[in-house]
């Protein structure tokens, strides 16, 4: 794992940054990656125990009465909004959260904002897991929410600053897996409290705290990272730490670019704030591609599943303990194609990967509406031979997902902004992505109700305009640093090098 790590030869100014892939690094990735075990953990729990009788019967009452009413529509036996309200709640308080996070990130650092992640979630699990009415589950998933709009925005930033350029993919990924590890522990965690009456539902909503204690106490050992100590002012703790990570003394060249970005950055900050600065044109670019791929990775129609999946299993007809065992299965899938991303991201490259999964996730999508449109009816399920073909299509659907669209929505955004907006323009793709991961949490179950098998064509219609886009518009990334992003990316892209045709006199390329 020893040996220098080398900017692309291709590029004019090519320079060898020294040291090692060191142990620490992995680390301090593992922990911080925690922040994604918290995120999944929660968008994987919420499903099951929507689906716990003795949930329903203490909270909505009346979806209980019609999820057992005997010839309730399959499509529309858990369309309640307030049920909806329940899971998309979070969603809505990691918006709102996410602008705040984005200026403590800036001020206190990474680290300390994921602290203050893993206190807002231990108090959130504490409050779901303790609650006596909708008022105090729907207070408690907000200050979940809180944690996610904090830890979402810190952990991808910190991932990408303190990894070297040819393993920034794979490091960053560990947000990703954690992401998907999180959905899985929360999945098998429903499958066994389902069956302790009447309160295993509290033992689900209370797990939270698990992966919150570790993010607390593991960000005690934990770095910050170097460029956000000499952002800070703190320039001699930011070599010092540089050298740690990387294993050896010799970080002139690396430090002295961090520096140099840190400067101009704050000179570029003096003159115009980084939201403020967001709106100039050459800042439109990554923008862009931050939040077009946070508003694709929603309309995948990912999230619908993982946050339903137990609910739309029981829709295709398998009974309470298959539908949670059919969504650990799908947990199982989730966590093992994402290493495949690891492996590969630095290898093949981001499109690559976002347009393979593209072709695999329109063939899973079309099939599995086409299935249930011929065979599932409003109050009638498929045969058990047509609920396992749907099972395993959804498995192939969840793979390519996650090689793709999962990690790389969250690795592209925090590796392309200049240093000067880097946490603002990073907060608009965390808020992008917790409005249309609301949008959906609060929409889905009507729209099935609605839209009926059509809800998949809905989906496979978004995969093929994402994949046009991916095509035409985003750029490559792979193994370009990340202050070196505006001129051997931007600058030389054959659409968006023509928005950096003014700015050179701002010397963003610095940033």
């Amino acid at each position: 794992m020893t040996g220098g790590f080398a900017i692309d030869g291709k590029a004019s100014s090519h320079r060898e940054f020294k040291g090692k892939i060191t142990w620490y690094v992995w680390i301090c990735g593992i922990i911080a990656a925690t922040c994604g075990l918290m995120f999944g953990y929660d968008i994987g729990i919420s499903g099951g125990v929507t689906a716990m009788d003795d949930f329903l019967v203490r909270f909505f009452p009346s979806v209980y009465a019609r999820k057992h009413r005997a010839k309730e529509n399959n499509y529309c036996k858990f369309d309640d909004q307030r049920l909806q309200l329940f899971t998309s709640s979070l969603y809505l308080a990691a918006l709102v959260t996410s602008f705040g996070a984005s200026m403590v990130c800036t001020r206190f650092g990474r680290k300390r904002t994921m602290q203050a992640a893993s206190i807002f979630f231990l108090i959130g699990a504490g409050l779901c897991a303790g609650a006596v009415n909708i008022a105090m589950l729907i207070i408690g998933r907000i200050s979940l929410g809180i944690g996610v709009g904090f830890g979402n925005q810190a952990a991808p930033l910190f991932l990408s600053e303190i990894a070297p350029a040819h393993i920034r993919g794979a490091l960053n990924i560990l947000f990703q897996l954690n992401v998907t590890i999180g959905i899985l522990v929360a999945n098998v965690v429903n499958y066994y409290t389902s069956n302790i009456h009447p309160v295993g539902w509290r033992y689900s909503l209370g797990g939270a705290c698990v992966p919150a204690a570790v993010l607390f106490l593991g960000s005690l050992i934990i770095t910050e990272t170097p460029t956000s100590l000499v952002e800070r002012g703190h320039g001699e703790a930011g070599r010092a730490m540089l050298q740690r990570i990387r294993g050896t003394k010799e970080v002139d060249d690396e430090f002295d670019e961090i520096k140099s970005a840190c400067e101009t950055a704050a000179a570029l900050c003096a003159e115009e704030k980084p939201f403020r600065r967001l709106r100039r044109r050459e800042s439109r670019p990554p923008l862009v591609i931050a939040i077009v791929m946070q508003v694709f990775q929603q309309f995948t129609g990912i999230n619908a599943i993982m946050f339903y999946a137990p609910v739309l299993f029981q829709t295709m007809g398998f009974e309470s303990n298959a539908s949670l065992l059919s969504a650990v299965v799908t947990g199982g899938v989730n966590v093992v194609s994402t290493l495949v991303s690891i492996i590969f991201v630095d290898k093949i490259g981001r499109r690559k990967l976002l347009l393979e999964a593209c072709v695999q996730m329109l063939i899973a999508q079309v099939a599995v509406g086409g299935i249930m449109w011929v065979h599932v009816k409003a109050n009638n399920s498929p045969s058990h031979p047509w609920a396992l073909a749907i099972v395993v299509l959804i498995c192939v659907y969840v793979s390519s997902f996650a090689w793709s669209w999962g990690p790389l929505g969250w690795l592209i955004p925090s590796e392309t902004f200049p240093l000067a907006i880097r946490t603002a323009g990073f907060s608009f793709a965390v808020s992008s992505n917790m409005f249309f991961t609301f949008v959906i949490a609060q929409a889905f179950l009507s729209m099935m109700c609605t839209m009926k098998a059509f809800i998949f064509f809905f989906f496979a219609i978004w995969i093929v305009i994402m994949g046009v886009f991916v095509l035409v518009l985003l750029p490559e990334t792979k193994g370009v640093p990340v202050d070196e992003m505006v001129d051997r990316v931007w600058r030389r892209h054959w659409f968006w090098k023509r928005y950096f045709a003014d700015a050179d006199d701002a010397k963003i390329s610095n940033c």
